[in-house]
């Protein structure tokens, strides 16, 4: 399951979704808007993206994850558009036999993605915004 959406990011159902019964593992990681960044309050985020290539670089980022680490399924989920402080912005879920390959591959999915997935953050402050540039 690969998916941009503007809205609100339903982890449960992704959750049910994945898990199997010959899982003994799932992992899921939810980035979460926050509401300071580089010691400035934030007040709200919005976040913009080359849709269909962000698309094809989730797909490529969960057969990357399938091939390399012992995962059975793998969701990534992105917001798009306004959202406020406290709000869940990504998701990625791992099912999979055992704990450490679905944590392995969680780790290795947020921080690929925000390396090569076409998904721009632009923070607001209370005296301006800026496009956020490189992982963070």
């Amino acid at each position: 399951m690969y998916l941009l959406t503007r809205e609100c990011i339903d982890t449960k159902s992704i959750a049910d979704k994945l898990k199997k019964p010959e899982d003994g593992a799932f992992v899921l990681f939810e980035g979460i808007v926050r509401n300071n960044s580089e010691g400035k309050s934030v007040r709200f985020l919005e976040y913009d993206g080359y849709e269909s290539m962000a698309l094809k670089k989730l797909e490529e980022l969960g057969d990357r994850a399938r091939r390399q680490f012992e995962i059975r399924d793998v969701a990534i989920v992105h917001r798009l558009g306004h959202m406020e402080i406290g709000e869940c912005s990504v998701v990625i879920a791992i099912s999979s036999a055992h704990r450490g390959p679905a944590f392995d591959a969680c780790r290795f999915i947020i921080d690929t993605l925000k390396e090569i997935v076409p998904i721009w953050k632009k923070e607001f402050y209370e005296d301006g915004e800026v496009w956020i540039e490189g992982p963070k």
